[in-house]
Formats: C-alpha cells, sequence, structure tokens
C-alpha cells in the first residue's frame, strides 16, 4: 500500500473530540483534543451541544489541514469514531431538535422498565421479552434507560416538544457523518446499542420488525441501515471549502470507539484481549460465537473482523475519576497540579502515586462515581473512599483512585472469563490512562497479567479510525491489521504487589453487595433483589 494515503479521522469521546491527520497504516502526523461542556442536571441527565462538537472539529480540522503536514489532495477519506449509546434528535432541517442525550443519563428509566419488564421480572427484564430480544440481536435495551431506547422514550413522554421536531435519532457517529456527507444513514455497528437488529447472521443486519414493535419506536425515526464496511457519500462541497479538503473525499460508515479501538490496538487475534481506559473503561477480545450474560451485561457482538464477533461490556467511569479527583479533591491552587487536563496532567498523578506503597496503606477507592454497568448494572451505585485514617495523605487517596479503577478492571476481567470459559493472556492497554507507567503497572499488578501498552495510547481510536478507512476502501488488508499497531512498553506483575492487592481485593466485590441496597435508598433506585449474582447466559 502506498504510504501517502491520509485520512482526517475524528474519535469524538465524551470530554470533546480529538481530530486528527493519519495515515491508513495508523502513523498520526498531527492532532488536536477540543474540550466540551458535559451539563449533569438534578434530574439524572447528562446532555451536550452537537454544535460544539461539530464546531471544534471543523477549527480543528482546518488549522491541521493549513499546517501543510499533508496536502489536501492527499486526503483520500474522512473516518468518524467515538461515543456510543447517546442520542441526538435531528430535524427535517439536519439540525438538532434538542442536546445529545449522553450514554450516563438515565431519565427514560421507568419508561424503559416497562417496555422490557413484565408481571414477572429478572434483572429487570421479562423472561420471554428478553429471550427474544437476546436470541436475535445478543442483547436488550437496559431498564435503567442509559442507551438510546431509554433516550427516545424520555423524549417522547417528557419532551413532547423535542420529540415532535425530530424526524430522526442519530448515533454521534452517524450524526457527524450526517454534517459531513448531508446524508442520514446508521450501521449494524452504530445501531447495535438500540437491540433492534436481528445479528445471528453475520454481515446481514436489518432492523427486526418484532424488535421494533417490542420496543414501542417508530421505526420512520431510526436511520436506514448501510453495510458497517461501507461509503456514507462524499463530504459535502460547502464542508470541504470551509476546512480545505478537495471536493469528493469519501467519508467512510462511522464506528462507535470500542470497534476502533480493537483495530487500534492491534488485538484483533480470538481470545486476545485489550483494555481501555479513557473516560469510561471497558475489556474486550474477538470471540468465534454469539453469547449473552444478562446479568453482568457482557455480550458478544458482530466484530469489524470477517465472521468474528467481539466482547462489548463497559465500566462507567474510569480516566474521569482523576479528572473529579484533580476538579474536587486536588484542586489547582494546591500548586501539585498544573491545571493540565489528563493524559498532559498524568506527571504528577503518577508522582503523587508512586510516593506511597502498593497498596495504598489499606485505603479502597470504589470507582463507581456515575452507577455501574459491568459487571453489576445498577445506576444508583456511587463512588468512595475507605479505611481512611488519620495517617491517610492526599498521595494515598491518588493511588488508591489508580488501583481503584485496576480493582473494577479485575472484577470485569474475572466476568469476561466466565463469559469466554477461559483465562485471557497479555493485554494490550490503550486510552489515556495507559499513558501513565505507574497505571500501568499498576494494572500488571492488580490483574496478574503482562500489560503491553499501546503506542501512542491516547491516540489508539483515531490510529483505528485511519485503519479502518483503509479496510474499507482496499488500502489495508485485514492480515495486515495486527501488525500495524507498535507496542512501546511492557509491564511485568510484581510478585510482592501481587500479594498485597489480592488481600485488598477479596474485599472489593464485598464492598458492593453488602452496600447495595443503601445506595438504593439513597440514590432513589428499586431495591436490588438477593436473587443469584451470577448471570444469565444465552446463546
Amino acid at each position: 500500500m502506498d504510504r501517502d494515503r491520509y485520512v482526517l479521522a475524528i474519535d469524538l469521546g465524551t470530554g470533546g473530540p480529538k481530530t486528527a491527520l493519519v495515515s491508513m497504516r495508523g502513523e498520526v502526523l498531527g492532532h488536536e483534543l477540543i474540550a466540551v461542556e458535559t451539563r449533569h442536571l438534578p434530574d439524572g441527565g447528562a446532555v451536550q451541544d452537537p454544535a460544539d462538537w461539530w464546531r471544534a472539529i471543523t477549527s480543528s480540522a482546518r488549522r491541521l489541514l493549513a499546517s501543510g503536514m499533508v496536502r489536501g489532495e492527499d486526503v483520500a477519506a474522512v473516518s468518524c469514531t467515538g461515543q456510543w449509546a447517546s442520542t441526538v434528535p435531528v430535524g427535517a432541517d439536519g439540525e438538532p431538535a434538542g442536546p445529545c442525550i449522553l450514554w450516563m443519563d438515565h431519565r427514560g428509566g421507568p419508561y424503559s422498565a416497562k417496555v422490557v419488564g413484565g408481571p414477572v421480572t429478572f434483572a429487570g427484564y421479562g423472561p420471554l421479552k428478553a429471550l427474544t430480544w437476546i436470541r436475535k440481536s445478543g442483547g436488550a435495551p437496559s431498564p435503567l434507560g442509559n442507551d438510546p431506547l431509554g433516550h427516545i422514550l424520555y423524549l417522547r413522554h417528557e419532551q413532547p416538544e423535542v420529540y415532535a421536531r425530530a424526524k430522526v435519532f442519530l448515533e454521534p457517529v452517524d450524526y457527524l457523518n450526517l454534517r459531513f456527507t448531508g446524508t442520514v444513514a446508521g450501521t449494524p455497528a452504530s445501531m447495535l446499542l438500540s437491540w433492534l437488529t436481528d445479528n445471528r447472521k453475520l454481515g446481514g443486519a436489518r432492523y427486526d420488525p418484532q424488535l421494533v414493535a417490542m420496543s414501542t419506536l417508530d421505526a420512520g425515526r431510526l436511520p436506514p441501515l448501510q453495510p458497517t464496511a461501507s461509503v456514507i457519500g462524499p463530504v459535502l462541497p460547502e464542508v470541504a471549502r470551509d476546512i480545505g479538503l478537495p471536493e469528493g473525499v469519501p467519508v467512510v460508515a462511522g464506528t462507535p470507539d470500542l470497534y476502533s479501538a480493537s483495530i487500534g490496538s492491534g488485538a484483533v487475534a480470538d481470545y486476545e484481549p485489550h483494555l481501555a481506559i479513557s473516560t469510561t473503561s471497558w475489556l474486550s477480545c474477538h470471540v468465534p460465537f454469539k453469547r449473552t450474560d444478562v446479568g453482568r451485561q457482557m455480550a458478544s457482538i458482530p466484530s469489524l473482523i470477517p465472521g468474528r464477533y467481539m466482547l462489548a461490556n463497559n465500566h462507567e467511569t474510569a480516566g474521569v475519576c482523576l479528572q473529579w479527583l484533580r476538579d474536587n479533591v486536588i484542586v489547582q491552587q494546591d500548586g501539585l497540579l498544573d491545571g493540565a487536563a489528563a493524559p498532559e496532567g498524568f506527571g504528577a498523578y503518577d508522582r503523587l502515586a508512586a510516593s506511597v506503597a502498593a497498596g495504598s496503606d489499606g485505603v479502597i477507592f470504589t470507582p463507581w462515581l456515575a452507577g455501574e454497568r459491568c459487571p453489576v448494572d445498577d445506576h444508583t451505585v456511587r463512588a468512595a473512599f475507605y479505611n481512611l485514617s488519620l495517617r491517610t495523605t492526599r498521595a494515598h487517596m491518588v493511588r488508591a483512585v489508580f488501583e481503584g479503577v485496576a480493582y473494577n478492571a479485575r472484577w470485569t476481567l474475572e466476568a469476561a472469563e466466565k463469559f469466554v470459559r477461559r483465562r485471557l493472556g497479555a493485554i494490550r492497554f490503550i486510552g489515556g490512562g495507559a499513558a501513565s507507567d505507574v497505571w500501568c503497572q499498576i494494572h500488571a499488578d492488580v490483574l496478574d497479567r503482562t500489560v503491553h501498552r499501546v503506542a501512542d495510547p491516547l491516540l489508539a481510536n483515531v490510529k483505528g479510525a485511519a485503519v479502518f478507512a483503509g479496510l474499507v476502501l482496499g488500502h489495508v488488508r485485514h492480515d495486515e491489521v495486527a501488525g500495524l499497531a507498535r507496542v512501546d512498553a511492557t509491564f511485568e506483575p510484581d510478585p510482592e504487589h501481587r500479594t498485597v492487592y489480592d488481600a485488598l481485593y477479596r474485599e472489593y466485590p464485598g464492598l458492593y453487595h453488602r452496600q447495595r441496597k443503601m445506595y438504593a435508598r439513597l440514590n432513589g433506585g428499586p431495591l436490588p433483589s438477593d436473587g443469584p449474582k451470577e448471570g444469565s447466559h444465552a446463546p
């Protein structure tokens, strides 16, 4: 493949979009990250303004393309990836009819619970409904409302004026592609977490009439589906002129971040795991089967690799825990941090965390700042520091945050290994969290796994988006993907640290199980059942 084919790659994270110029072989020439505001509402809402995304992306693209690092005619594609299970209501004019409702917004919970529940429920689901959804799509809408079904039902019942203006409801990556091309379209990948597509036949997903009817959604307001590995259309002439691209540059189908991460990490062989620590976190690997674990909110979903599925799960708050710590516990005025957003500020966190011994003198942090999705689905649970004493310093608390996120990753890893029915091996590590050597080593110690950090881990998703564009356009082969992700450091478990972490981790899941009813009482949720903690599986 020629090495002078480049992609304008966009990764729309919850913190804001990264815009980059990347070769189709994953070489990043330049990038910008512009933060956008998330408004957290008192009723459990979390929203962003899609206009903020577009302003950030186009301004960054103008600067990158004007820099001279790449000639406009050498840009062969535009490829968007980013946050998932968020909902943009779009009017007939192509403009947002209201703010984007984010993946953490659970205001539609009461309406979702009615749709997916029944006279008898398990984990919030009517058994026959759950079986139908899982058999066809591999998963089911959440009864907590923090997904597209809950978002759309919330608008229909609580904001009818926004609902009436909305001609279509789009995932963020599909909204960006609409802005680039003028074409309204989704894909089986982007729409997967609507759980309205029949995914039993790989490569042939479509909306299933029975699932759409069960959801009570208006099929006419769902985007038409194009194949995941396809071109949505060319960049609009006015957009091309505005940002400095030639006319006719193709825009490939948008991919949720889990998909681009799997490509950008290079972990594409069956059972080869990657772990991402960004705003949220997930641990995934490719598998040759379709399976669902309702209790732990895990499912294997169609992959970008032909003929394969991959494991999908999500820990709601990971890297954002450090941002919360920076903004609310160790403030800029302390002088200990320079105020830079992660990962630029990780050096200061690393120094504080490294100044205390592994285990943080027994302090444990549970990183559930926005509830949890996996391996327990509970929007009422909250974060906490445990076992503080007069000897506890802020350095202990910083290290405890690093370790708490890693404990949650171990909890997820254990659930993932039950799901795939085997021990998983060395882990590819990506995301802003992987920029920290200390955090990499903590994960190796807590997980008892070799951790391979992918080079430029913060940019793994834009790299994956660019390589995906190369796959779609025929400039990259699937058998080349693994070799395009370079590892820049390897971290081996420290046996002494493992002994400390094993003892502390034994307490970790119990902190949730012993106090979940308290969290439900404090945060307005239904009291959880004392039924089986093990998840239910469906083929």
